[in-house]
C-alpha cells in the first residue's frame, strides 16, 4: 500500500495526478468499511440500534465501492501505463486481491442487512453480480500475483509481509460469502456443485495463507520488523484465520438443510468446531502479537498510511469467525469474545476512517506514488535488554556475524 504521510503539509494538484496515483490498495476501505456492517447484522448479542448502523454502514461501503470502481476505472483509461506498473511493484501488487473482496462483502452485505433497504429479490441478484465478478477475480489474483512473484518480481529473503495473503485470501471470502447464496440457490446437482465448490475454494485458500503465514513468522523471528508504516499488515494474518472459522460455519450450517447425504452433512458441521477453535486460539496468539508490534512502532513514531486499514477487515473477520463458533458451541464465553473484538473493530474503523477521510481532503494519501523499494528491518539491540556488560559480551560472541548487502545489514518489515 501507499505509504503517505497524511499529515504532511498538503500540496496544491490538479484532477489528474490524484486519479493517476490511486492504487487497488484504495479497496481495503471498502473491505473493512464493508466488514463492520458484516459483523454488526451476525454478531450474536443483541445490541439496541445495531441493526440500523449496519445498514447505515452497508450504503457507506456501496457507495464507497461505485466511487472507486469509477475511480480505478477512469485510472486504467487515462493512465494505463501506470495502472499496469502497480502489477510489477512488487509491494502495490499483491493488493489487486482488495477489489475482489470489496466486492463480495458489499455483496454479503446486501444479504443481511441491505435487503431490509432494497428489498430481499433486489438484494440477492445484487449479491449474486458482486460474488460472481469477485469469485472470478479473486481465482484471477491468487493465480496471476504469485506467478509474477515467481518469474518476474524481484523478492529479498527478508520480503514476507502481510500483503502477501491479499492476493490469495479471496477465494476464502467467496466460500464464505457463497455459503450464504445456497439457501437462494433450487435444490440439485447445482447447488450441490456449489456447495463443494466453496469448500475447494476454502482449501484452495487455506493452504496457500498457511504457506504465506510461516514465511512472515520466519522473517519476523529472522529480521524482526520494519518499524514503518507496513506494520500493521501484519494483521492482515487475521484474515485467512477468520475468515475459513467463518466460512466453515457458514459452509457447515448450509451442509444440515439437505444439500447432501445427512451423514455427512453431519461431519461437515462438526468440522466447523473441530477446524474452528484450534485457529480461533491461534488467532488470538496472533492479535496477541500483532498488537504489541504495533503499539511498539506507534511509540516509535509510525505515520499514518492507507496500510491501517489492516486494522480492519482482518479484525472483522475475527469477529464473524467468533460469532459462527458461538452459533455452533452454544457457549456464551464465544459471545462475549466477539462482543468484545467487535468493540475492538469499531474504535480502529472509526479512526481509521477518521484519518483517510482527512488525508483524503487534503490530497495527501494521493499526492506521492506508491514506491517499489524493499523495506527493511532490524531488532533491537541485544546489548539493550541485557543485564550485565560481561552478559552482553559473551552473547555477541555466540551470534553469527551480520550479512551486509549494499546498503547495510541485510533485513525485513
Amino acid at each position: 500500500m501507499a505509504t503517505a504521510n497524511a499529515d504532511d503539509e498538503a500540496l496544491p494538484q490538479t484532477r489528474a495526478p490524484v486519479l493517476g496515483n490511486i492504487g487497488p490498495n484504495w479497496f481495503a476501505s471498502v473491505m473493512g468499511t464493508g466488514i463492520v456492517a458484516v459483523a454488526g447484522a451476525t454478531l450474536p448479542v443483541h445490541v439496541p440500534g445495531l441493526r440500523a448502523f449496519a445498514e447505515m454502514v452497508w450504503v457507506i461501503a456501496a457507495v464507497l465501492l461505485t466511487v472507486l470502481v469509477v475511480a480505478v476505472g477512469g485510472h486504467w483509461l487515462r493512465h494505463p501505463t501506470v495502472a499496469r506498473a502497480h502489477a510489477r511493484n512488487p509491494q502495490m501488487a499483491h493488493f489487486y486481491g482488495a477489489a475482489p473482496m470489496a466486492l463480495m462483502t458489499v455483496g454479503a452485505g446486501a444479504v443481511l442487512v441491505g435487503k431490509d433497504l432494497i428489498g430481499e429479490r433486489v438484494a440477492v441478484d445484487l449479491d449474486w453480480v458482486l460474488w460472481t465478478w469477485g469469485t472470478l477475480g479473486g481465482l484471477f489474483t491468487a493465480v496471476t500475483i504469485p506467478f509474477l512473484m515467481f518469474t518476474q518480481h524481484d523478492v529479498a529473503p527478508d520480503a514476507a509481509f502481510g500483503g502477501w495473503l491479499m492476493p490469495v485470501v479471496p477465494p476464502m471470502v467467496a466460500a464464505a460469502t457463497g455459503a450464504m447464496l445456497l439457501p437462494h440457490m433450487t435444490a440439485g446437482s447445482g447447488r450441490e456443485t456449489m456447495l463443494y465448490g466453496c469448500y475447494a475454494m476454502f482449501g484452495l485458500a487455506l493452504l496457500a495463507s498457511f504457506n504465506i503465514v510461516a514465511m512472515i513468522w520466519s522473517r519476523l523471528a529472522l529480521h524482526g520488523t520494519s518499524g514503518s508504516a507496513r506494520v500493521p499488515t501484519l494483521w492482515i494474518v487475521l484474515g485467512p484465520l477468520g475468515q475459513s472459522i467463518t466460512a466453515a460455519g457458514l459452509l457447515g450450517a448450509a451442509a444440515t438443510t439437505g444439500i447432501i447425504d445427512h451423514e455427512l452433512a453431519e461431519d461437515m458441521h462438526a468440522f466447523a468446531i473441530l477446524y474452528g477453535v484450534p485457529v480461533w486460539g491461534f488467532a488470538v496468539l496472533w492479535i496477541a502479537l500483532a498488537a504489541s508490534l504495533t503499539v511498539r512502532t506507534l511509540r516509535r513514531g509510525m505515520p499514518f498510511a492507507l496500510t491501517w486499514w489492516s486494522l480492519t477487515f482482518p479484525v472483522g473477520t475475527f469477529v464473524t469467525g467468533t460469532s459462527q463458533l458461538a452459533v455452533h458451541t452454544h457457549l456464551p464465553a464465544f459471545r462475549v469474545a466477539a462482543a468484545i473484538a467487535y468493540a475492538g473493530l469499531l474504535v480502529t474503523w472509526i479512526l481509521v476512517a477518521v484519518r483517510t477521510a482527512r488525508g483524503s481532503l487534503t490530497g495527501n494519501l494521493l499526492k506521492s506514488p506508491p514506491s517499489s523499494a524493499a523495506i527493511k528491518a532490524s531488532k533491537d539491540p541485544v546489548h539493550g535488554i541485557i543485564g550485565s556488560r560481561e552478559t552482553a559480551v559473551g552473547v555477541r560472541s555466540v551470534l553469527p556475524a551480520p550479512v551486509e548487502g549494499p546498503t547495510g545489514p541485510v533485513s525485513a518489515d
